[in-house]
């Protein structure tokens, strides 16, 4: 039994900004720059999460000059505005490298938005570098995932519950899309290998930006009231939360009856928030802003000066971009270059400080090392952690709960350079996109 432990795979792999494009500095932009693409919605359902990813990536871009730039050269961030339009991502990433010529490209967060821009990177032959918890099945050569894979967050999080809190019953809610549908199809088999029968799951999905939560909200207290304790696995995405969590606090449905598992509930979804409603249910990442270590104290402090607001929060994904863009950075010092190819090569094997207070790896399967914790909301809309691995997971790209893809690894490295090697019949199924 594998869980989120280091697996047989893992072994083997080892607003302001929201219309058009801006630079970091006009002075920048007078001289020869190594420009960076900034892809994030920056108005639309996915707003809520991904404006903050975009202020990121500024602040980055302007830590990384203050320090002489890179290869002697400034840094430029271009930044666009998919607008949460899943195919306008496609355009706008096909603009950032056709056009503006950036060397590298920082972006997206729903899958959906991810699988649009894979065609162009692969065509192009840019890199991606995707912050964002995702289903897994997928290792493409030119996307290096520093986002949680399931057997980084939704697998620890469903142990955790089954384990600790003793939940027999499991509410299944996503948005509905490819991530939250594959990590609940990955979820519902792993619970059905734990013995977890198939009435006592209950699967519900639905559209992004979705408000009416009465009637569906209603139902999950009745699948609560078998006499079996009942928890929700939320892949629930964007604004939707908002009214969702609402809803629960309306129906009298309590943390310590029925708690909530949420996945895509961060700091900066809560932030402004009345928290009343949410306080005691669960999040799953692999970073806190209430870690308590010099790194991330460090971070925090550089960020609020940065972004000139001592309130502004931090959030799991924010840290997966620091160690992307940090990986980036060192991997094009490491091979002299912005070549794509050449930086692609560098960067498997790089390790970078993460802000939990240890090291993260770029592994052969394009997926990095990551600690799992799991903390419970509080009503300043931090997290208390309750529980974390004790050491780092390494990410796994293809899940084993899937027939179609238990034998499947994935290693970039010459000679294999495969993103899904089937062990079981000794060859390479093709580009590693499911």
């Amino acid at each position: 039994m594998r869980g989120y432990n280091l697996s047989f795979k893992a072994l083997v792999t080892a607003g302001a900004f929201a219309a058009g494009m801006l630079a970091t500095s006009s002075v920048f932009a007078q001289e020869e720059t190594i420009k960076v693409g900034v892809l994030h919605s920056l108005s639309g359902t996915m707003a809520i999460s991904e404006t903050t990813l975009k202020d990121t990536m500024l602040f980055l871009i302007d830590e990384q000059n203050k320090k002489g730039g890179l290869l002697g050269k400034k840094l430029e961030a271009v930044v666009v505005d998919p607008a949460s339009d899943w195919p306008l991502f496609a355009e706008k990433a096909r603009e950032l490298i056709s056009v503006n010529k950036v060397s590298a490209v920082f972006g997206c967060w729903t899958s959906v938005s991810r699988k649009s821009v894979l065609p162009v990177f692969e065509e192009l032959n840019n890199i991606l570098f995707y912050p964002v918890q995702y289903e897994g099945e997928e290792s493409q050569r030119n996307v290096f995932y520093t986002g949680a894979a399931p057997n980084q967050q939704a697998i620890p999080a469903v142990d955790y519950l089954m384990n600790d809190e003793g939940v027999e019953r499991w509410v299944l809610a996503g948005t509905d899309y490819v991530y939250p549908r594959t990590t609940n199809k990955i979820l519902e088999a792993y619970l059905q290998a734990k013995g977890v029968k198939a009435e006592d799951i209950m699967i519900n999905y639905t559209p992004f930006g979705h408000s009416d939560w009465q009637t569906i909200v209603s139902d999950i207290k009745k699948f609560g009231s078998a006499g079996k304790k009942t928890a929700v696995v939320s892949t629930i995405n964007g604004d939707a939360n908002v009214p969702f969590y609402k809803e629960l606090g309306n129906q009298g449905i309590k943390a310590e009856d029925i708690p909530v598992v949420a996945f895509s509930v961060g700091e900066e979804e809560l932030a402004g928030l009345d928290t009343a409603p949410l306080v005691g249910h669960l999040t799953a990442w692999n970073y806190f802003q209430s870690v308590d270590t010099p790194e991330n104290t460090a971070f925090i402090d550089s960020w609020r000066a940065f972004i000139k607001n001592d309130k502004r929060v931090t959030n799991d994904p924010m840290e997966a971009h620091v160690i992307g863009f940090n990986m980036w950075v060192k991997a094009v010092e490491k091979a002299g270059t912005t070549d794509p190819d050449a930086v692609i090569d560098a960067l498997i094997g790089v390790s970078v400080p993460n802000l939990t207070g240890g090291y993260s790896t770029m592994m052969p399967n394009h997926h990095i090392t990551k600690p799992v914790l799991i903390g419970e909301i509080q009503a300043d809309g931090q997290m208390s952690t309750v529980w974390q691995t004790s050491g780092l997971v390494v990410g796994d790209e293809w899940s084993d709960y899937l027939p179609d893809s238990k034998d499947l690894i994935s290693d970039w490295r010459a000679p294999m350079s495969c993103g899904n090697f089937n062990v079981a019949t000794g060859k390479c199924g093709g580009k590693g996109v499911n």
